[in-house]
């Protein structure tokens, strides 16, 4: 996907509502420091996976926060889940962050390009 289908919905406009929400859900996960560390703690680990047991200690938060702060990354569709007997593994989604890139990508790319509205001369 090109940065120019991320951003154009067609007809030469920007973001759908549908799809500037969907970004934008993800783009608020993120936006809290202690799911951003999270989320770079599930990514760094070996397979690119963890479990709350795996990263409640360099975040130092109770289990129980560390959870909910998964939950909300899970349910922006940063990671995955899988649970496997009584833990829950989290993966990063890195379709999502890919799609996330090319937004940001796209839009610093359009940055300064000349406007189709002129200023009569």
């Amino acid at each position: 996907m090109s940065n120019q289908e991320v951003l154009v919905a067609g007809g030469g406009r920007g973001l759908s509502a549908k799809r500037a929400a969907r970004f934008a859900s993800a783009l608020k996960a993120l936006a809290d420091p202690v799911r951003l560390r999270l989320l770079s703690e599930v990514a760094s680990r070996p397979g690119g996976e963890a479990c709350v047991c795996d990263i409640s200690g360099p975040i130092r938060l109770s289990q129980s926060t560390i959870s909910h702060h998964l939950k909300v990354l899970r349910e922006a569709g940063l990671v995955t889940s899988e649970r496997r007997g009584t833990w829950v593994y989290y993966r990063v989604n890195s379709v999502v962050l890919d799609q996330l890139s090319e937004l940001v990508a796209g839009l610093a790319a359009v940055v300064g390009q000349p406007s189709s509205c002129k200023d009569p001369e």
